[in-house]
């Protein structure tokens, strides 16, 4: 498959952007090769520069639920486009798409919209501190949550330990009030919590964890995580940037049952425009600026554009489609699992919605450790084997794939087909 245009597109931006991409994982470093630079989307698909197409599993990491250029949502942003991009003053489709979330979100009553997930993620600690009095937060090594400086912190030489920076930028005071312990581990948070048992003032975590490839809650873990911050007097952040409108309507907490204390959104709600979002009980979300002492403002939050894709995304969305599409996502995962297994390949599956994701390692995969256990260098060969193919998934082991209304059984069937060959070829050249 010709990508030299991909490749020319590549050298150009790295010219004046750094690295050539402006979000990291874009740049293909951990499978090599060149970026896909995309021209269009419509439906399932993306169209390079060079003019190959590609059934799209990314679906710009997760926004894309209703597919690229989905009808309603073009109209949508379009018809607020006539009306001006941006005004700096309230609209209606703010409130209008707040009540959608509240509607579905068991554990909101109120929401505040930002400009990204990262925002989404920061305000909230901010919420979680100014709420409490504390200063301190645990953290779930391999769960993602934006690039503030708090979530760049990674487990020190203990489990336990204060976290240690993760990236030059991020100040040793930043560290000192971040712990971070194993994903599914409750008895490392409890013993986080028996240390520092008056100064922690929340924990925050992916419900289902979904930037280390999905990772799946261990039975009980939630709950376990609800219970102890209850105990000790700290509040429970579910980050659902990723997992909210996407696994179900009101996302993990509406399929788990476990209610947390502040909700981050993103992604789906902006239906593929930027957006971000947290909220929570009124009594919580009620010491917000202007009313309360936890200050946060933004210039763009709750953007006209966004408003207007994320209300057109949203009513797309009813329980026959999140029906279809978990059985997809279930129908794509038994498929490559039996790929796998017929040619002798040790992995991992996991799906939960319209979610999914697999591991080329021998045994489950319950946190980063063991995440980290994965063949990295098999799954480079197989994205690439399938990328020639015509099929895109994230460009790294460690990423979720992701599935729209506008993929259908027969796209599931030939990408079954495509991954078999695609293997062999992986396999081939170890």
């Amino acid at each position: 498959m010709n990508r030299s245009g991909s490749e020319a597109a590549f050298e150009a931006a790295r010219r004046v952007i750094p690295g050539g991409v402006n979000s990291t994982v874009r740049a293909f470093k951990a499978v090599g090769g060149t970026p896909v630079f995309v021209r269009t989307a419509r439906g399932a698909y993306l169209t390079d520069v060079d003019g190959n197409r590609y059934l799209d599993y990314v679906l710009s990491w997760g926004p894309m639920i209703a597919g690229h250029a989905h009808p309603a949502v073009v109209e949508a942003v379009r018809d607020a486009a006539e009306h001006g991009t941006s005004y700096g003053t309230p609209t209606e489709r703010e409130t209008e798409l707040a009540e959608l979330i509240v509607d579905a979100v068991p554990s909101v009553a109120k929401v505040r919209f930002c400009s990204s997930g990262t925002e989404a993620t920061a305000n909230a600690i901010r919420l979680a501190r100014g709420v409490t009095g504390r200063d301190m937060i645990i953290k779930f090594a391999g769960c993602y949550h934006g690039s503030a400086d708090a979530f760049l912190i990674s487990a020190g030489s203990s489990a336990l330990t204060i976290g240690v920076p993760d990236s030059k930028g991020v100040t040793a005071g930043t560290a000192r009030d971040t712990i971070v312990v194993p994903y599914n581990d409750a008895a490392a948070v409890r013993a986080a919590f028996e240390r520092n048992p008056e100064t922690i003032a929340c924990v925050i975590v992916e419900p289902y964890a979904a930037n280390m490839g999905l990772v799946l809650p261990l039975p009980g873990f939630l709950h376990a995580l609800r219970a102890l911050t209850r105990e000790y007097g700290a509040l429970l952040i579910f980050d659902e940037v990723l997992t909210g409108f996407r696994v179900a309507r009101g996302g993990v907490q509406a399929r788990d049952g476990v209610l947390p204390d502040i909700t981050t959104l993103g992604k789906v709600i902006g239906g593929g425009l930027p957006v971000g979002a947290f909220g929570g009980p009124a009594e919580i979300m009620d010491r917000l600026t202007p009313d309360g002492d936890v200050f946060q403002a933004g210039t763009l939050s709750g953007n006209p554009l966004a408003t207007a894709a994320g209300i057109a995304t949203l009513r797309l969305l009813g329980d026959e489609s999140y029906a279809n599409l978990e059985r997809l996502a279930n129908r794509l995962i038994e498929g490559l699992s039996e790929v796998f297994r017929s040619r002798g390949v040790p992995h991992a599956v996991a799906t939960a919605g319209s979610l999914l994701g697999f591991f080329f390692t021998d045994g489950p995969v319950t946190d980063l450790a063991t995440a980290k256990k994965a063949d990295t260098a098999l799954y480079a060969r197989f994205f690439h084997a399938m990328l020639d193919r015509g099929f895109y998934f994230a460009p790294s082991q460690f990423e979720a794939a992701f599935l729209s209304l506008a993929h259908d059984d027969g796209e599931i069937d030939r990408t079954v087909a495509a991954a078999d060959d695609a293997l062999a070829e992986a396999y081939a050249c170890r």
